[in-house]
């Protein structure tokens, strides 16, 4: 086991399976406290069983959470800081795909609220530790599927109307980009990064939540084209933990390099409404 992140407290959420957990794996191979966040009480039990089993990484917790609903993301930073007095990464991982419209338990459209206002309610909750930990890192995990996204849509983010799947999803991962960018920009000279990126086609369990059919496509495709989990984690895995990208921050990656994001996600103008519509849903003043 090499011992690259040693003494570094790594927060993952999204960790019990898929991207997230090989996620959370790897940084454990490599020596680093890991902390958890899922939503089922069985699967995160499941989850630090078996990543400490398979690296020898005892440093291994989860907290349980449905980070759509945000008392329970707020929760999460709480108990965080109750037991840790540093954070060195924060990996935004948690995500959905949700073919129906559906409301959370706050009332908000399922897709935008745990997709996005996630990511950016827990990054505000913990950066006051995670500035007192530096240099730190924020990595939030988007895709490819943020292209297909022509705008923020800043008169119906939560698509009352004109609900489609995919277009509110390649929405929320246009979010991920742009926060991450706003919150470079509005870190710089802390020393804490903030870098998104997209993992690739990946065989998780994304979209089974969604139905028989679906649930059965997805397998179809997945075998035929896409990496496996370990594979789709590399990203993450390299952002957060590789001597290559200290310091590198506001950027966006894809295979561990580099790479442009669609056009209209450096719209300065519009990442700062997006942080200021942010902040009004998660009725939060974020100081950044």
């Amino acid at each position: 086991m090499g011992n690259n992140m040693q003494d570094k407290v790594v927060l993952v959420t999204g960790a019990t399976n898929g991207i997230g957990r090989e996620t959370a794996r790897a940084l454990a191979a490599q020596g680093a406290t890991i902390v958890g966040v899922g939503r089922n009480p069985q699967k995160c039990t499941d989850a630090a069983a078996q990543i400490t089993r398979m690296t020898g990484n005892s440093k291994v917790e989860f907290l349980v959470a449905d980070l759509s609903v945000q008392a329970q993301v707020r929760q999460v930073a709480q108990t965080f800081k109750q037991k840790y007095n540093r954070l060195d990464v924060l990996i935004n991982n948690a995500g959905g795909y949700f073919a129906k419209r559906e409301e959370t338990a706050d009332g908000l459209e399922m897709t935008w609220a745990l997709n996005h206002l996630n990511y950016f309610l827990l990054t505000d909750l913990l950066l006051d530790v995670i500035k007192a930990s530096t240099p730190a890192r924020i990595v939030n995990v988007s895709s490819g599927a943020h292209t297909g996204a022509k705008r923020i849509n800043f008169d119906d983010v939560e698509f009352k109307h004109g609900y489609s799947g995919w277009t509110v999803y390649s929405h929320s991962k246009l979010a991920n980009v742009m926060f991450a960018y706003e919150l470079a920009r509005r870190l710089e000279g802390t020393q804490v990064t903030a870098n998104a990126l997209h993992p690739g086609f990946v065989a998780t369990g994304f979209g089974h939540n969604n139905g028989s059919l679906m649930r059965t496509g997805m397998n179809v495709v997945q075998k035929i084209a896409a990496k496996k989990p370990e594979q789709g984690a590399a990203t993450s895995v390299y952002l957060a933990s590789s001597p290559e990208v200290e310091g590198v921050t506001g950027k966006y990656f894809s295979d561990s390099k580099g790479t442009k994001s669609s056009a209209v996600s450096y719209d300065v103008d519009a990442q700062q409404r997006l942080w200021e519509l942010s902040e009004q849903m998660v009725h939060a003043r974020v100081q950044a």
